[in-house]
C-alpha cells in the first residue's frame, strides 16, 4: 500500500520517509508541491500519488512565535488540516492527523486520556485543537494522534539543543516543573506504519477511527531529560555540563506551556495493540544515531 505524507521537512515526515519499505510505500509531499493554503494542491497530490492513506505531518510548530502570528498558525494547523480532511473525504481515503499535548492546559494531576476536556493555553495549542475539530468535521474516517515532546536526529528539538549548548557551557539551567513523555519520532513513525494498513477497509464509525494518544512510555521533567542526555553523553566519553533545575517562572516565554503533558496511551494499546517504547530507549538510540551519522555537535 502507499502512504502519502503531507509535509517533507519535519522530524516525523523525515522519519517516515526513511521507513519506505516493501509493505508500505511512503511518499512525502511538501512545499511547493503541496501548500496547505491551496486546497487544489492537496487534491492534485492525492490524484497524482493515489495513496491508500494520507498522513498530515505538516504543521506550524513555532510555539512562541505563534503568539504574534496567530493567523499563520491557524491557516496551517486548523484551516490547512481541514482542507486535507475534505480532500481525503472526497477521495474516499482515510486520514492520520498528528496533534499535540498542547491541546490541554496541564492542570490535571494524572495523565490525560482522549476524552478529557481540552483547554489550550496559547495560540499554538488553540490552532492545533481547531485543526482536530476541522479534521473531524471534514472526514469521519480519521485517526488523530496526539503526541508530545518529539525528538529525533533531524530538525530542531530539545535533545539537539542541549547537545549544542553543551559545546559552550559548563552549566545549563532547565525547567524542572513541567513533566511529559518524550517521544522518539522514529518510534511514532513505526506506530503510524502499523496503523495505516488497517484503515483502508475500515468503515466510518469503526473503533479504529477517532482520537488516540501516542507518546513515549514513561514520564520525566525537562530537567530530568537533560540530565539523562548528559548521563549518556558522559558514559560515551563526551562533555556533560551540570544541569541546574529552575522553575518555569524563572524562564519566561511568550507562550505558556502545560505543566503536565503526560498522555495516557492505553487506548492505542487496546484498539491497535501498539505501545511506544520507553523514552530512555529512544533517547539512547537517538544519541547513537547522531554520533553514527556525524550529526552530533561534538563530531559535526
Amino acid at each position: 500500500m502507499k502512504l502519502l505524507v503531507i509535509g517533507s521537512a519535519g522530524q516525523l515526515a523525515r522519519c517516515l520517509a526513511e521507513k519506505n519499505e516493501s509493505v508500505v510505500e511512503v511518499v512525502t509531499a511538501g512545499r511547493p508541491e503541496v501548500d496547505l493554503k491551496q486546497p487544489d494542491s492537496v487534491r492534485r497530490a492525492i490524484e497524482r500519488h493515489e495513496p491508500a492513506v494520507v498522513v498530515n505531518a505538516a504543521a506550524y510548530t513555532a510555539v512562541d512565535k505563534a503568539e504574534s502570528e496567530p493567523d499563520e498558525a491557524f491557516d496551517v494547523n486548523a484551516r490547512g488540516a481541514g482542507r486535507i480532511a475534505q480532500c481525503c473525504n472526497a477521495a474516499g481515503i482515510p486520514l492520520i492527523h498528528i496533534s499535540t499535548d498542547y491541546v490541554f492546559d496541564g492542570s490535571s494531576s494524572r495523565a490525560y486520556v482522549e476524552t478529557d476536556s481540552t483547554h489550550p493555553l496559547g495560540v499554538y495549542g488553540q490552532s492545533k485543537l481547531a485543526g482536530e475539530e476541522e479534521v473531524a468535521a471534514g472526514t469521519a474516517r480519521h485517526v488523530i494522534l496526539r503526541t508530545s515532546w518529539v525528538f529525533s536526529p533531524f530538525g530542531s528539538n530539545f535533545v539537539k539543543t542541549m547537545l549544542r549548548l553543551a559545546e559552550t557551557r559548563d552549566e545549563i539551567a532547565v525547567v524542572d516543573d513541567q513533566i511529559g513523555g518524550p517521544t522518539y519520532a522514529p518510534d511514532l513513525a513505526d506506530v503510524i506504519l502499523a496503523i495505516a494498513p488497517r484503515l483502508p477497509d475500515a468503515a466510518a464509525g469503526s473503533e479504529l477511527f477517532g482520537v488516540f494518544h501516542a507518546a513515549g512510555h514513561g514520564e520525566i521533567s525537562w530537567c530530568g531529560l537533560a540530565r539523562e542526555i548528559f548521563r549518556l553523553e558522559a558514559a560515551a566519553g563526551r562533555k556533560a555540563p551540570l544541569v541546574k533545575p529552575i522553575a518555569t517562572s524563572a524562564y519566561p516565554t511568550p507562550a505558556r506551556r502545560p505543566a503536565n503533558s503526560r498522555l495516557d496511551c492505553s487506548r492505542l494499546d487496546r484498539v491497535f495493540g501498539l505501545r511506544l517504547p520507553p523514552w530512555p530507549d529512544g533517547l539512547a538510540r537517538c544519541l547513537e544515531r547522531l554520533q553514527r551519522d556525524g550529526r552530533h555537535p561534538a563530531t559535526a
